[in-house]
């Protein structure tokens, strides 16, 4: 018998309990909600019911049958056992599929712990880093505090997400730029003093 970690459904709110997202809650399952898909076009040209995809993280390996009770629950569609969370979550905003309607990434609810910094991929979780690094220098940010707030006002959802997993990596690196900058200004200072 089929057992997965990872699986994924599609939910129509018309047919959902109306409370569907305090279900998922109380389930207690890391779960990922994609923005509401009102804008999906059919082969045919004709707009597709609008819908919600939701991923289901389970704890270990899990059965089909376990996952349709929660999905009959949901009135929801046949779940689908996912190979990469990875590709399923960037479906979930179609960032993958310029030809589809595209939705916006800050649209995505996580429920329960549910990391999104565990489904971006190695590559890009470096590139955020170096963004980041970029961003300490261009705004001259010297506190990791400083770095999240910044983050968090400019609404960068992964940055956020990357720069509170990877504290340590950031917190030396903001260490280590303070004392530089303060070596440098003791320099000038002795200097002008002679």
């Amino acid at each position: 018998m089929l057992k997965k970690r990872n699986w994924a459904f599609i939910l129509y709110e018309d047919s959902a309990p109306e409370n569907w997202r305090e279900l998922l809650y109380l389930k207690g399952l890391c779960c990922a909600v994609s923005p509401y898909h009102d804008k999906d076009i059919n082969p045919t040209g004709e707009v597709k019911k609008p819908h919600y995809h939701i991923i289901l993280c389970f704890t270990g390996p899990v059965t089909y049958n376990t996952v349709c009770s929660i999905t009959d629950e949901f009135n929801a569609t046949i779940p689908q056992p996912l190979e990469s969370v990875v590709g399923y979550y960037r479906y979930l905003t179609h960032k993958d599929n310029p030809e589809k309607a595209q939705y916006n990434e800050e649209d995505i609810q996580l429920i329960n712990g549910f990391d999104a910094t565990q489904v971006l991929n190695s590559m890009e979780v470096f590139n955020i880093l170096k963004n980041i690094h970029i961003m300490i220098m261009e705004k001259d940010i010297r506190e990791y505090n400083d770095l999240l707030e910044y983050l968090m006002s400019q609404d960068l959802g992964d940055y956020y997400n990357v720069a509170s997993s990877h504290t340590l990596f950031l917190n030396t690196l903001l260490t280590s730029r303070r004392h530089k900058l303060e070596k440098q200004k003791e320099k000038v200072t002795s200097l002008s003093e002679d």
